[in-house]
């Protein structure tokens, strides 16, 4: 993010994450400028990001998971471009899906507007999931409509995803693109498998 041009960075932590802001600290480390928020509703991500709705609606938004990692240190900076030479709402980071069944998998056209976005599919041709993203105030104000006309079913409803949001957006008309930024899958270190994958790639070897 900060190779982007991004030096604030809103992190939301759930009760007893202390060890997060003990490790970054303020984000100076990183020349960038860390805040941090609780999470209060817990029925899912989107409602995590909500969180910070105050600070950021009127703002362009960079969006990425914190237990997501992949090696392409110009991603959010050809997001941005994209969606300054667009009138794109949202645009999507794509990565080569190795686990179709686990992701979203998202279709695109020859404009590269999204089409189409299957959330876990046990069989697709598709070949793509997002794994980054940023936007424009116009997605932060449905996201948070949205969520305050769903909220109250909150409770008995299956737990929302970013995914889900995506496409009840593209569904009511905002503009969505996505762009391919990595040749190689990313790994979610939320994984036992890519977990240790990661610790294989990215540890020192010991001399």
């Amino acid at each position: 993010m900060r190779v982007a041009g991004i030096t604030t960075a809103y992190i939301v932590l759930r009760e007893g994450k202390w060890d997060i802001p003990t490790y970054l600290g303020d984000g100076s480390m990183l020349g960038m400028h860390f805040a941090y928020l609780m999470m209060d509703a817990p029925f899912g991500v989107p409602y995590t990001l909500d969180q910070a709705y105050p600070f950021v609606q009127d703002t362009v938004v960079a969006f990425g998971f914190a237990d997501i990692l992949f090696q392409s240190e110009d991603a959010f900076s050809r997001l941005l471009a994209r969606k300054s030479a667009s009138e794109a709402d949202a645009v999507l980071g794509l990565f080569p899906a190795d686990r179709p069944e686990k992701v979203d998998m998202v279709e695109i056209d020859d404009k590269n507007y999204v089409r189409q976005i299957l959330i876990r599919p046990r069989q697709t041709l598709l070949k793509y999931t997002w794994g980054i993203a940023v936007w424009t105030p116009a997605f932060t104000h449905f996201l948070h409509s949205h969520l305050a006309t769903h909220k109250a079913l909150a409770t008995t409803m299956p737990e929302l995803s970013v995914g889900d949001i995506f496409r009840v957006a593209i569904h009511e008309g905002l503009h969505i693109e996505a762009i391919h930024v990595s040749n190689s899958p990313y790994l979610d270190i939320g994984t036992p498998e890519d977990l240790v994958e990661a610790a294989r790639r990215f540890s020192a070897p010991i001399t």
